[in-house]
């Protein structure tokens, strides 16, 4: 039985509805498990047998991870299809948690890239269907206009983070001292943690959680099982025939993305489901993901680009020990939990008088471009000797900087501006700007190396900040469009 909103309930967690604690501790073990596989894939991919691993090139291996990252975010239109048509919000995110669990085992227990493809399949389907929804139940806490959404999606965004801090710690040290696949099993055990707390407080999420906004009729039901498993054979003949290959993914999850995002938006400004107001809140929210999808093809380099940079640019023993590369996949998580309380008292101190959403996006893509101009600095003062590996920490601050502002609140503003029949699907709109950015950032890596870094990273440092003066200079017009929306 769904237990009854009460005011103590509403203000139950630091002044936040007491489910948010709930979704918090959820969202913490999810990305516990996803950050610390996530942190060891590439050099799984990458490590020649005698270290344990598959023997890939690093290009390859960093194209393969940025896929992955773009299939994951893509699976969460799925999920937020699945929320608003079929299952709700609450049960599709307990479905997702289990297929997590299972692909975590799948990696754990079962060798070569046969463990890959069954293992990252089944991550992909089961983020698809948490990610998003997970975001669109913090949505559901608060009404219209309650001020403290952004700082509550701050908070939020802090679970996250300590997830993704210690994962990455722990299957690093895991996958050094005793080997891959421990690593991988423990994000199992991360996520099936996860499972269990999430199911201990699903009473207080109250009836929302629970609503299918939009649900389908027994032959619209049918007909979209049929055109799904159209789609399982279609891609499978791809696979099988060669079509689709360890090479070209990357590309073809880009394409694919892109065409998904030009779909989703064309099915929601064209509904009748929707009013003037929603749809012109809806014509916003395109510069927006815009300047997303270009902050997450920098941000997420730091599962391409990065993790190479950390075990050949880097000196891991720089510091009197030696330093696990993928533990430098905590540093950025690290700084967020610091940040996040910092950005959510400070939202919620300004009030009205904080920056639009406009505004908070414009810094957080320049405060990208800023992190990889930092780069170009740090590459021009080496000159080809070993970087201090405190110097890649300072960059992973800035990024963290930058992260507070754009992906906290662009999460908030989809919940905010979505169209009624739509809100789980808007939030995977947003996701689907970080599913482009992943798939972009693994197709970047293909251009990466020691050689022409200044270039590298400097053409997309002066990109990201060119990005975000152009959205400030528009952000007058993105509050009209937004009608009321701060």
């Amino acid at each position: 039985m769904t237990k009854p909103v009460t005011e103590t309930s509403q203000r139950g967690f630091f002044g936040h509805p007491r489910a948010l604690a709930n979704l918090f501790g959820t969202e913490m073990w999810e990305r516990f498990s996803f950050y610390g596989m996530q942190a060891i894939l590439a050099y799984y991919l990458y490590y020649s047998a005698t270290e344990g691993g598959l023997g890939l090139s690093q290009a390859t291996a960093a194209g393969l991870v940025g896929a992955y990252g773009g299939l994951v975010y893509l699976a969460s239109v799925g999920g937020a299809w699945v929320a608003d048509r079929l299952l709700g919000a609450e049960r599709t995110v307990f479905f997702g948690g289990l297929f997590i669990m299972f692909g975590h085992i799948a990696l754990a227990l079962i060798p070569g890239l046969t463990g890959v493809a069954v293992g990252l399949l089944l991550v992909i389907i089961g983020t698809g269907g948490l990610k998003s929804n997970v975001s669109a139940l913090v949505g559901t806490l608060y009404p219209d206009g309650d001020e403290r959404r952004d700082a509550g999606f701050s908070l939020f965004y802090m679970g996250v983070n300590i997830g993704a801090m210690f994962g990455p710690i722990v299957t690093g040290w895991l996958q050094t001292s005793v080997g891959f696949h421990l690593g991988f099993g423990a994000a199992a055990v991360g996520m099936a943690a996860g499972l269990v707390q999430y199911v201990l407080g699903r009473r207080n999420l109250g009836q929302d959680a629970r609503v299918v906004p939009n649900p389908l009729t027994g032959a619209a039901r049918l007909r979209s099982l049929a055109l799904i498993a159209v789609g399982v054979v279609v891609i499978a003949v791809l696979v099988v025939s060669g079509a689709v290959t360890t090479d070209n993914l990357p590309t073809v999850v880009t394409w694919v993305v892109l065409a998904a995002t030009i779909v989703y938006f064309a099915i929601i400004l064209g509904s009748r489901k929707i009013t003037s107001v929603e749809r012109s809140r809806v014509f916003a929210f395109i510069p927006l993901f815009i300047v997303s999808f270009g902050f997450w093809a920098l941000f997420q380099q730091q599962f391409t680009v990065l993790p190479i940079y950390a075990d050949t640019r880097v000196n891991l023993d720089a510091l009197g020990f030696h330093i696990p590369p993928a533990v430098f996949n905590s540093v950025e998580p690290a700084c967020v939990i610091i940040l996040a309380p910092l950005f959510a008292y400070l939202w919620t101190k300004l009030g009205e008088r904080q920056p639009s959403t406009t505004v908070k996006f414009s810094l957080g893509v320049a405060g990208m471009g800023v992190a990889f101009l930092l780069m170009v600095a740090i590459s021009a003062t080496s000159a080809g000797a070993a970087v201090n590996p405190l110097l890649l920490a300072l960059i992973l601050l800035v990024f963290a900087i930058a992260e507070m502002c754009l992906s906290p609140v662009g999460l908030s503003a989809s919940t905010k501006l979505a169209p009624k029949a739509f809100g789980a699907q808007m939030v995977a709109l947003f996701y689907l700007s970080i599913a482009l950015g992943s798939s972009v950032a693994g197709e970047l890596a293909a251009y990466y190396s020691p050689d022409n870094e200044p270039a590298y990273f400097g053409i997309l440092g002066a990109a990201a900040i060119v990005l975000g003066v152009v959205l400030f200079a528009l952000s007058p017009l993105l509050r009209r469009l937004m009608k009321g929306v701060h």
